[in-house]
């Protein structure tokens, strides 16, 4: 290639998309790009032994529609990742090309290529979610006589409370809250983007005592651990294991649930669905992008279900079994149609 018309080195042009575009461009949380950062360090070491060749030599051109299909195979059949996990990385590998077409028209025939590899689609779970008695049940748990068991028990009630997601309560601090009537806090979830979110008199009162014990100030963590720092995820996590671990006693059913802070926030909106709250309120309430994500806990409450199917007419309802069930033979029955 003609030194003139050479691309810019990739650690160049990795700067410019990190701090130049996802930064101060997209304005982009600090969670997005750690994400993106772990997926171009698996990417980048991974291309580098592949093609036996140190990070520091490779090029714009090594990274091509091969190599991501390639790494992308690498991820699931050696790594193990989930589907969710392997388009992730994607996206983050897509996201930079995506910035290179748009800055370097000298490489956007091999951008191009990038961009057509395809998301997979991920198989949906059933959602899984607490009945009213499970949730009484490890909010029963903690030691409210302990710092630790007080200040699981409040955020285990505001999580079901805000149906927040944990990053989102981990992050409030005193000055997020308003805990006299009518008490709300404000969150700041995916996008930065800053909702309010109403809290029972009874959380208020928790979340009340625990400043109160804590001392924080208005600009500090809400929810710390023994040491002072703030909290994380995988710390609450760990204590939520045990206090479902020793739940399940009472509610063997939990026993069978994979339960994690996330189930809580299904949890709030599925029983807002069950108690009859619109769900355009619930997307609000739970800072939904898109109505469709909300209306997936519509179709998650068994028990709402069964209670719509009583109020149909029973004069509506039919008396007689399905003819396909009456008849001997099944391929009589398909003739028939």
């Amino acid at each position: 290639m003609n030194p003139k018309t050479a691309l810019p080195a990739l650690a160049t042009l990795l700067h410019a998309f990190f701090h130049e575009w996802l930064v101060e461009q997209r304005n982009a949380s600090h969670r997005t790009v750690q994400a993106y950062r772990d997926a171009w360090r698996l990417f980048l070491r991974f291309t580098a032994r592949r093609r036996k060749r140190q990070v520091a030599d490779l090029r714009l051109e090594h990274l091509t529609e091969t190599d991501v299909l390639v790494f992308l195979q690498h991820l699931e059949q050696e790594r193990r990742s989930s589907t969710t996990t392997r388009n992730s990385r994607l996206a983050a590998l897509r996201s930079f090309f995506s910035f290179v077409a748009d800055r370097e028209p000298l490489a956007a025939r091999q951008c191009a290529e990038v961009l057509r590899v395809p998301f997979k689609r991920a198989p949906r779970r059933a959602m899984v979610y607490l009945e009213p008695a499970e949730v009484s049940s490890i909010l029963s748990q903690p030691d409210r006589s302990t710092p630790e068991g007080q200040r699981d028990h409040a955020l285990l009630s505001f999580l079901y409370n805000t149906g927040a997601r944990i990053q989102e309560a981990l992050n409030v601090r005193p000055e997020d809250l308003h805990l006299q009537s009518p008490a709300h806090v404000r969150l700041t979830g995916k996008g930065r983007k800053e909702r309010i979110s109403p809290i029972w008199p009874e959380t208020a009162q928790l979340l009340a005592a625990l400043i109160q014990r804590n001392g924080c100030k208005s600009e500090e963590s809400l929810f710390v651990n023994r040491y002072g720092t703030p909290l994380t995820a995988s710390g609450f996590r760990f204590r939520l294991r045990q206090y479902v671990h020793a739940a399940a006693a009472k509610e063997p059913a939990l026993s069978e649930k994979r339960i994690t802070p996330h189930v809580f926030r299904h949890t709030t909106a599925v029983h807002l669905v069950a108690a009859g709250v619109d769900v355009t309120v619930i997307r609000s309430w739970l800072g939904h992008a898109h109505l469709d994500t909300t209306n997936h806990y519509a179709q998650a409450n068994l028990e709402t279900k069964r209670k719509a199917l009583e109020q149909v007419d029973p004069s509506l309802r039919s008396t007689k079994p399905p003819r396909w069930k009456r008849e001997a033979d099944l391929l009589a029955w398909l003739d028939s149609l």
